[in-house]
């Protein structure tokens, strides 16, 4: 009688919390109207999408603002991810507000800030993430 070996290597499945996938959101959405401001100088259908995806980014910062409110009452979580998400919500007004002037000296580089806070934002979490599954954070 020959005994078979079997190991299980079921990862445990990672869930995403409603504010992460908020936090990837709006990075997605902000790096697509970086893309879309690349083809608003190349082609005639740029300014469009440059116009959606601005409705688009501005939409899922509001969502952004609604996740870190939502983690933070009923979760108990920390309200610093409000003050973050209402930071966002502030340059992206700013970001409009130049967009509309035309003032593209403004506009691009505070797009670029926001993107690389986005992206911060994004790893701080999944860091936190982490570290609340119980793994070792040595």
């Amino acid at each position: 009688m020959a005994t078979q070996a079997t190991t299980k290597t079921a990862a445990a499945p990672h869930r995403y919390s409603f504010l992460q996938i908020a936090t990837a959101l709006q990075t997605l959405t902000i790096f697509i109207q970086a893309v879309s401001a690349g083809l608003l100088f190349t082609t005639t259908y740029g300014e469009v999408l440059h116009d959606v995806g601005a409705r688009v980014m501005y939409g899922a910062l509001m969502l952004y603002v609604l996740a870190a409110v939502l983690a933070w009452r009923p979760g108990g979580g920390s309200p610093r991810q409000i003050w973050y998400a209402t930071g966002f919500l502030a340059l992206a007004s700013a970001q409009v507000a130049v967009g509309i002037a035309h003032l593209s000296s403004v506009h691009v580089p505070l797009g670029v800030l926001m993107f690389g806070l986005s992206l911060l934002a994004l790893a701080r979490q999944a860091q936190s993430g982490h570290r609340g599954q119980g793994r070792s954070t040595r």
